[in-house]
């Protein structure tokens, strides 16, 4: 990907380890490419983190939080 994209795509997660593969395979399957995927994993304790970061497409950005959100806000 060299210039912006058109299209930015945000996918949280927690704990999506169930789904997380057949998500990312739809999204990457579209004919329409000229986008970014921005995945914000919320401290899943399942393996969403290592199935998200096992993917290796340079439209695809992968960020997790320090701190679960619920967490942060009973806190």
């Amino acid at each position: 990907m060299t210039s912006v994209p058109n299209i930015s795509i945000i996918l949280p997660v927690y704990n999506g380890e169930k789904h997380s593969r057949k998500c990312l395979d739809s999204v990457l399957a579209q004919t329409y490419s000229d986008f970014e995927l921005i995945i914000w994993d919320d401290v899943s304790w399942d393996d969403s983190c290592k199935i998200l970061r096992s993917y290796h497409d340079p439209r695809i950005r992968v960020y997790a939080n320090a701190q679960n959100c619920a967490d942060r806000a009973a806190g």
